[in-house]
């Protein structure tokens, strides 16, 4: 007998509404991400900034509504003074994080002008591992203050009239790390960041402010880092930041799959950490997460530690270009869930990186931009992922792995636009053997039609997209039936599904 799940939407059964942040990216100067990712003078595409508009054209296809700049690793060292005022005068620095020649020619203003072109606002991170709080607050009066002061006036001899007006702030990036230049005690970090926020809220108080969290799940001083530094920042921040990456190194489809159990263990580890300072602190704030560095990770790591250690103090070397195939979109879509399942706490996330550096568009030096096998999952939840996040009733089959027990065949969430009367289920049958019967039952929801199925399948879990095409791509799928507000369709084994409902008019 074939496998069978069932999903209840109700409308009244909500977790939050979904923070549009949620679905935003990241942008570090490593890698080919900014020079010949979204840069390129001389480019068929480049226009007059120099900015390549094919580029432009996917990012807004995605519709990221935050990007995290400009690190990462490589704000630890970086001098934000050098990357502003005339290109001719700004000062090339050796990059410690990534062992490359920075050029700053793509600085503050050129960035924030690229997130206009791409309908993005910037998420700015500070340097808290070879600056401090003098450092943050002079880039804050930089970017947003209108004043008659000196960094405020140094903006405006440099172009910008107006303030750029950035609300999200990240104090420093993964200081837990022996590999982070500048690394810290959740002591030494916790009452530096906490020194920081205080004075980034003095000047300007409408802004929003992240703490770092430990720069993985397997650290060993996890989760203890997030209790000792919140004790300092709770106060003074309103998110404090996740990062993890996953990979399937073993070859084992059916675990790596199953890793969704780990960041649910993660995120209740954190949101329980979070909720003890609370209590401590007999707070009546609650503090939110900010998943700002996730996604699969691990094709290229050899070849990067190479590249670093044999041919440093490069210009835009080939670093984590990890190539995409099928089984890595399904993982993105199953992480995505995951963050919607969780959009009460999670409401903001990052998606690292987003041009060339592990990151759903490449580009080729002299052709095209292209489109990742992990676009599409990420490209789907962007674009049918905003309203409010539905409980989702869901009895279904499980499994066992190698590391893991009790695994759901089908993972599933449904989101409920209210506006655009529309209702759309996210679904991925992860079991690797068998295809799922999938039922909905929407009879909740009077007078709403079937508008579009679909899918993202393919036999070969390895294939991947190039600029000579795409053998991972969506399609339509019309094999389906709904009845009586109930809808059944056939889940293929090891596939990505968004099933969208809209109201008749």
């Amino acid at each position: 007998m074939a496998q069978k799940a069932k999903l209840l939407v109700d409308k009244q059964l909500t977790i939050a509404d979904i923070d549009n942040r949620l679905y935003g990216s990241f942008i570090e100067h490593l890698g080919r991400a900014v020079y010949t990712g979204i840069y390129q003078p001389g480019h068929m595409t480049a226009d007059e900034e120099g900015f390549r508009k094919d580029v432009i054209e996917l990012v807004k296809e995605l519709n990221v509504p935050i990007i995290r700049y400009p690190g990462g690793n490589y704000v630890s060292s970086f001098e934000w003074e050098d990357s502003v005022g005339p290109k001719e005068l700004r000062k090339p620095r050796l990059d410690l994080a990534w062992r490359t020649l920075e050029t700053n020619e793509i600085g503050i203003h050129e960035f924030a002008n690229w997130c206009k072109k791409v309908g993005s606002e910037v998420m700015m991170a500070v340097n808290l591992g070879t600056r401090g709080v003098s450092d943050a607050v002079n880039l804050l009066e930089y970017c947003n203050l209108d004043t008659n002061s000196y960094y405020a006036n140094m903006r405006r001899k440099n172009g910008q009239n107006k303030p750029f007006g950035i609300k999200t702030w990240c104090l420093g990036n993964e200081m837990d790390g022996s590999w982070q230049i500048g690394q810290k005690t959740p002591v030494e970090y916790g009452r530096l960041a906490a020194e920081t926020a205080k004075a980034m809220k003095r000047l300007d108080d409408s802004i929003e402010l992240v703490s770092c969290g430990s720069s993985n799940v397997d650290m060993p001083t996890f989760p203890e880092w997030e209790a000792t530094t919140l004790d300092y920042t709770y106060d003074y921040v309103d998110y404090i930041s996740l990062h993890q990456y996953y990979g399937n190194s073993e070859k084992d489809e059916a675990d790596f799959f199953a890793k969704t159990q780990d960041l649910e263990r993660f995120l209740h580890t954190v949101i329980s950490t979070c909720d003890f300072i609370k209590a401590k602190k007999r707070s009546k704030k609650t503090l939110n997460l900010s998943f700002d560095e996730w996604n699969v990770w691990f094709h290229a790591n050899a070849a990067d530690n190479e590249e670093m250690e044999k041919r440093p103090w490069q210009i835009a070397p080939g670093l984590l270009e990890d190539h995409y195939d099928f089984e890595d979109a399904i993982m993105v879509g199953l992480i995505l869930i995951t963050f919607l399942k969780h959009a009460d706490r999670v409401r903001m996330a990052c998606l690292a990186q987003l041009v060339n550096v592990i990151a759903p568009i490449m580009t080729e030096k002299e052709g095209p931009a292209w489109r990742q096998t992990i676009f599409y999952p990420f490209l789907h939840c962007s674009k049918y992922g905003r309203g409010v996040a539905l409980q989702p009733i869901l009895t279904c089959g499980r499994h066992d792995t190698k590391n893991h027990q009790d695994v759901t065949d089908i993972e599933s969430v449904a989101v409920y636009n209210e506006e655009n009367e529309e209702v759309t289920v996210f679904a991925v049958n992860r079991n690797i053997n068998e295809d799922v019967t999938f039922e909905i039952n929407l009879s909740n929801f009077e007078d709403y039609n079937v508008e579009e199925v679909v899918v993202l399948e393919h036999d070969d879990l390895f294939a991947v997209n190039s600029a000579a095409g795409e053998k991972v791509a969506p399609r339509k799928n019309a094999n389906y039936s709904f009845a009586d507000g109930i809808f059944e369709m056939n889940l293929k084994k090891i596939s990505w599904n968004v099933i969208r409902f809209k109201r008749n008019k």
